[in-house]
C-alpha cells in the first residue's frame, strides 16, 4: 500500500472502539482537517450520515484531495443545524509536522510516563504518528490514550 494513502486512512488500534461505528472523529481524519484549516465539530460529524464520515476517513491527503474535501465539507455542513464549517488557518509549521524538533511538551509527557522518546524515534515516524502523539500530550487534553499511543507507535 502507498505510505501517504495508508497514513490518510489509517486509524489506530487505541481508537479500536470507535472505529467502524464513527461516533468520534479518527485522527486521521483530525489531521486531514489541520492541514485544510477547517473546524469540524462533533455535531456536525455525528449529522453526517455513515457513508459520508466513512468517505472522509477514507478521503486522500493529497492537496488536490484536500481542496475537494474542504468543497464537499462546505457543501455537507452548509444545511447543518450548526451551520458551516469554519476556517481556520491551515497547519503549516506546527509541532508535528517538524520532523527535526522533537516537541519540549511530549518529551516531558514521554518521560513522565518512563518511556524513551529519541529524536532518531521522533523522525522516524508518519506524520499521522506525530499527529496523534502531539494532539494526545497537548494540555487540556484527557491523555486517556496517551499510554497507548506510545505504545503503538513506539512498539
Amino acid at each position: 500500500m502507498h505510505p501517504q494513502l495508508d497514513q490518510a486512512r489509517h486509524c489506530f488500534a487505541f481508537e479500536q472502539d470507535f472505529i467502524g461505528s464513527w461516533r468520534c472523529i479518527p485522527l486521521c481524519v483530525r489531521r486531514k482537517l489541520d492541514l485544510v484549516g477547517l473546524k469540524l465539530k462533533l455535531s456536525h460529524w455525528l449529522e453526517m450520515s455513515h457513508e459520508q464520515r466513512q468517505a472522509l476517513v477514507d478521503w486522500g491527503d493529497s492537496p488536490e484531495h484536500l481542496a475537494q474535501m474542504r468543497d464537499q465539507l462546505r457543501a455537507w455542513t452548509a444545511s447543518m443545524a450548526d451551520g458551516v464549517l469554519k476556517d481556520l488557518p491551515p497547519a503549516q509549521t506546527e509541532p508535528w509536522q517538524l520532523k527535526d524538533q522533537l516537541p519540549d511538551q511530549l518529551l516531558d509527557a514521554a518521560r513522565r510516563r518512563g518511556i524513551d522518546l529519541t529524536t532518531q524515534a521522533w523522525m522516524s515516524m508518519r506524520e499521522l504518528d506525530r499527529f496523534a502523539l502531539c494532539k494526545l500530550a497537548r494540555p487540556g487534553h484527557d491523555h486517556h490514550n496517551l499510554e497507548a499511543a506510545f505504545s503503538e507507535v513506539l512498539g
